[in-house]
C-alpha cells in the first residue's frame, strides 16, 4: 500500500521507526546507484560507531537477573537483629545506560585506486541534538568541507538543529544539500516542507562524468510498501515528533481524504 503523503511520511519521524527507514535508505540509494557508476565507481556502505551518554540516547538497562530474598518473623532461621521497615513505598525509575550508536553512510569511490568522490550521508536524530553524535558528525562534516569531496547530506527529521549553514536563514521542515568539492564555499540547497513532493538531485561526480538523479520520494515510497509500513504506522494517533497546529489541520485533512481516520 503507497503512503498516504505525497512528501515525506511524518509518521516514519517516530523513534521507533526512524532507524529502520535509515537503513532501508542506505541501502536502496547504494542499489540504485550502483549499476549506473560501474565501472567507474563502487558505491560501499560504511557504518560510523561511537559511544554515546547523551541523556536522550540512553535506553534502560534491564538486569539478567534480580533475586530478592525477605526472611519473616516465623522463619526459624531468624534471628533477634531489628530490621526497621521502609516508611514509604519505593518509586519506580529509570537507570539511562550508555549504548552503541552505529550510524550507516554511503561513500562513492573510484575503482583501482579507491579514491573518495563522493560521502552520502543521511542524518539521525543524534546528529541533530547537542552530544556525541553531532560533535563526531560535525568533524567529518568539516574535514569533508575542507577538501574537494563532494558531499550529499539528506535531513529528513523535523525535529533538532540543521547542520550550519553561513548566512542562511531559511526555515523548511527538512533538507537536502548537495556540496561539490570544486564550487567550495557554495553548496545546492533543496529546502522543502511536509506539503511539498521530495526534490531530485543529481550526483555530485567529477566534473566530466554523467551524473545520475536521485529520486529520493520514489526511493521512499517503494520502501514504505516493500517494508508494510501500513501495517506499522496509527494514523489515528498524532505524529512523533508533534507538528504545529497548521500541519496538524493539513495532516488530519490528508488522511481523511485517504480514509485512514
Amino acid at each position: 500500500m503507497p503512503s498516504p503523503f505525497t512528501g515525506m511520511n511524518p509518521y516514519l519521524e517516530h523513534p521507533e521507526l526512524f532507524p529502520g527507514l535509515h537503513h532501508w535508505l542506505i541501502i536502496e540509494i547504494a542499489r540504485f546507484l550502483s549499476p549506473q557508476l560501474r565501472p567507474k565507481y563502487r558505491v560501499a556502505v560504511e557504518v560510523r560507531t561511537y559511544e554515546t551518554s547523551d541523556e536522550d540516547s540512553l535506553q534502560v538497562g534491564i538486569p539478567d537477573v534480580t533475586i530478592i530474598s525477605r526472611q519473616t518473623a516465623n522463619d526459624s532461621t531468624t534471628t533477634n537483629v531489628a530490621v526497621a521497615e521502609p516508611t514509604v513505598e519505593p518509586v519506580k525509575v529509570r537507570i539511562p545506560v550508555p549504548l552503541t550508536i552505529k550510524e550507516g553512510y554511503l561513500e562513492v569511490r573510484e575503482v583501482g585506486t579507491e579514491a573518495l568522490i563522493t560521502t552520502i550521508e543521511i542524518l539521525s536524530p543524534s546528529n541533530k541534538r547537542p552530544g556525541k553524535g553531532r560533535q563526531k558528525y560535525l568533524k567529518k562534516r568539516e574535514t569533508i568541507l575542507e577538501t574537494r569531496t563532494n558531499l550529499v547530506e539528506i535531513d529528513l527529521l523535523r525535529k533538532g538543529q540543521p547542520m550550519p549553514i553561513v548566512e542562511n536563514k531559511i526555515q523548511s521542515h527538512y533538507r537536502i544539500l548537495v556540496y561539490r568539492g570544486d564550487t567550495r564555499p557554495i553548496a545546492d540547497l533543496y529546502a522543502f516542507n511536509l506539503q511539498n513532493v521530495i526534490p531530485s538531485f543529481s550526483l555530485p561526480l567529477r566534473s566530466d562524468d554523467r551524473e545520475p538523479v536521485i529520486n529520493l520520494q520514489e526511493l521512499l515510497n517503494e520502501i514504505y510498501d516493500i517494508s508494510g509500513y501500513d501495517l506499522v504506522v496509527d494514523y489515528n494517533q498524532e505524529a512523533v515528533p508533534t507538528l504545529s497546529e497548521k500541519d496538524k489541520n493539513w495532516v488530519d485533512e490528508i488522511l481523511k481524504q485517504q480514509k485512514l481516520r
